[in-house]
């Protein structure tokens, strides 16, 4: 099983759709005993949480956003996590909206080593800043 995510910052490596995540958002993850969830900003999104579950390298998720044009859209997503060469960690991510139509694939890497409960990074593992 890869290693924990609790205090990660992740972003996906490709933009989706308009009003959608994109290269310019940023997940932070917290994960105990099983239970994860995180926040989420940028780009098209104000602001988005997600909560569900770690079995293994699985998650399995809720969530839900607000879009800068005042929508809200809220979905599943299941997700496999896969250890990076470099140690960082990816997540091959498979979501449906449940609040409209729509359903794909994405990826999202992590960005930094970890952030502490402040808020403040340990480091950046590749140099992407936004």
């Amino acid at each position: 099983m890869a290693r924990s995510l609790d205090g990660l910052v992740l972003a996906p490596v490709a933009d989706q759709a308009p009003g959608q995540v994109g290269t310019r958002t940023r997940f932070t993850y917290r994960e105990r005993d099983g239970v994860i969830w995180a926040d989420y900003t940028g780009g098209d999104v104000v602001r988005g949480h997600l909560v569900g579950v770690r079995e293994g390298d699985r998650l399995d998720f809720r969530y839900v956003q607000l879009g800068h044009d005042g929508t809200t859209s809220s979905g599943h997503c299941v997700s496999v996590v896969v250890e990076l060469p470099d140690g960082r960690l990816r997540l091959d991510e498979t979501w449906e909206w449940e609040s409209r139509p729509g359903s794909g694939t994405s990826v999202v890497e992590q960005i930094t080593e970890q952030v502490t409960e402040r808020g403040h990074g340990t480091g950046s593992r590749n140099g992407t800043a936004d």
